[in-house]
């Protein structure tokens, strides 16, 4: 199997233990496990019930508990419909493994993230893309969707909210989209990493399983629930496609870790606190970019509505990865160039990790984007 370097991953691998502030992150900053029980209404003292835990594979699927704590992340998904998997980007593997065969036709957006194109390709599907376009506000022209799925289309695959964009659909778009969708026989895998981290209110959007009947969600606990170390996520589809995931992850995974299983289940157990913190550090942390934002001559860019991230359009005479080395080299601000998402002339920026370190590196970036002359 050939498939492409992964861009954006490579980029994160080579630089983000060798920055000092880190503005790449797609992470709500990160929380310890003692801040994870003190979140849960826990202590120290809890974590002796770890202590009788015999460490055997564990439940395969998943244990009930932490599926049970899934589910309710929906309206109306039942536990046998979920599958637990080592962090989204396992899940989003296992599910075009399972769907997607040589000659199938596959439409995914870009930019996105690079999985739902380029795994799609490598098994040697036939991959349409549909250009997401700032003038759109980074949401997709439903025309232009409807122009490219064919009779024989196998797989439409989203992210919503956007990476790297931070664009967020709502329910009315989800709906027109399934339609289109359901046309053709469609399945949709939406890869909602981002879901819960929404600018307004409670910062939820539906589901794609809880708007389409072929629809299929992947999920995790990295970016909302800042807990990215537990490389834990989930597949939530029809019992068709989960039973042919199961089959795969019997090659690959066989189970996760019980323990992570378990740390998991209490924060989604928790998640109302969880989340609230992750809604007070996006939110703060959004206000301050946008007002960095406006004062920057060289800088424009779409607001994101959700996620962790934003595209920052950039007026400099260079290209995007030339910018970003010589912003990391000369500064210690490390961004996310365009170029890994195809779109040259922009850099993402996270802006959920902490407060300081946020501030910080927009001030050293502001400095280093003035001396450019």
């Amino acid at each position: 199997m050939q498939i492409e370097p992964f861009k954006v991953e490579i980029w994160m691998n080579d630089w983000e233990t060798r920055c000092q502030y880190n503005l790449a992150e797609t992470c709500v900053a990160s929380i310890t496990v003692e801040e994870l029980l003190r979140l849960s209404g826990r202590n120290s003292d809890d974590l002796s019930e770890l202590l009788s835990m015999k460490l055997t594979y564990g439940a395969i699927e998943g244990s009930d508990r932490l599926r049970t704590a899934i589910a309710s992340l929906y309206e109306a998904q039942p536990i046998d419909k979920i599958t637990v998997t080592h962090g989204t980007i396992a899940a989003n593997m296992l599910v075009h493994k399972a769907l997607v065969a040589r000659g199938d036709h596959v439409v995914s957006i870009v930019p996105t993230y690079q999985q739902h194109y380029s795994i799609p390709a490598s098994i040697e599907a036939e991959v349409d893309t549909l250009r997401l376009k700032a003038e759109d506000d980074f949401l997709p022209d439903l025309a232009a969707l409807r122009a490219l799925v064919r009779p024989d289309t196998k797989l439409i695959a989203l992210t919503n909210p956007n990476n790297p964009t931070g664009a967020q659909m709502d329910r009315a778009m989800l709906v027109q989209i399934a339609q289109i969708a359901r046309e053709v026989g469609a399945y949709i895998l939406c890869d909602e990493v981002y879901r819960g981290t929404g600018q307004s209110g409670d910062g939820w959007v539906p589901s794609i399983v809880d708007v389409y009947e072929k629809g299929i969600a992947t999920a995790g606990m990295s970016k909302a629930y800042s807990l990215a170390g537990l490389r834990l996520g989930w597949v939530v589809a029809p019992k068709e496609v989960t039973e042919q995931i199961l089959i795969h992850r019997d090659y690959d995974t066989i189970s996760v870790g019980m323990i992570n299983d378990h740390f998991a289940a209490i924060a989604l157990e928790s998640r109302d606190k969880i989340l609230a913190r992750s809604h007070k550090i996006a939110r703060d942390n959004l206000a301050i970019l946008s007002t960095w934002v406006d004062e920057q001559p060289r800088v424009s860019w779409v607001k994101p509505s959700a996620g962790t991230t934003a595209m920052l359009k950039l007026d400099v005479p260079m290209t995007s990865r030339e910018f970003c080395l010589g912003l990391l080299k000369n500064t210690g601000v490390m961004l996310t160039p365009g170029d890994a998402f195809d779109m040259e002339g922009n850099a993402r920026i996270g802006y959920c990790n902490s407060t300081d370190v946020l501030r910080k590196g927009l001030a050293l970036m502001g400095q280093y984007l003035d001396g450019l002359g």
